[in-house]
C-alpha cells in the first residue's frame, strides 16, 4: 500500500528537461508533499549507501540521463540488503528493463518520458 502511495505521487510529476539532477529532487520532494507523505531526502541506510529519498519503507532513487543498467542494479541491490527497506521506485528520464524484484523486495520503475509533458534534451 506504501509503494502504491508513493508511486501515486511520483506519477503526477510533469518535469521538463531538468538541468541537475538535483532540480529533478526539488520536484520529487513537492510531489510528496502534495501528497502528504512524510519523507527524508538523502537518507543513509549503510555506511557509503544513501538513498534519494525514503518514504516510510520505499526507498526512492533518482537518476538523470541514461543510467547503465549493471550499476544501476547493483546499486539498487546494496540499497535493498537494509533492513530500513522493503522497496525501490527508480525515477529516470527513459524506461529501463529491471526485474520487478530484488533481494527478494519489490522494485518498480517510474519512467518521465511515459508521463506527460516530459521534454527530454
Amino acid at each position: 500500500m506504501e509503494i502504491q502511495a508513493v508511486t501515486d505521487a511520483l506519477l503526477s510529476l510533469r518535469a521538463g528537461a531538468l538541468s541537475e539532477e538535483y532540480d529533478l529532487h526539488r520536484l520529487i520532494g513537492q510531489a510528496l508533499e502534495h501528497a502528504g507523505l512524510a519523507f527524508v531526502h538523502e537518507c543513509p541506510l549503510a555506511p557509503r549507501c544513501r538513498i534519494d529519498f525514503l518514504v516510510g519503507r520505499v526507498g526512492i532513487e533518482v537518476k538523470k540521463g541514461n543510467p547503465q543498467r549493471k550499476l544501476l542494479l547493483r546499486q539498487l541491490s546494496r540499497y535493498l540488503a537494509s533492513d530500513m527497506l522493503d522497496a525501490v521506485v527508480v525515477v529516470c528520464p527513459r524506461t529501463i528493463a529491471l526485474p520487478e524484484r530484488l533481494q527478494n523486495k519489490r522494485v518498480v520503475v517510474v519512467s518521465l518520458n511515459r508521463l506527460w509533458g516530459v521534454a527530454l534534451p
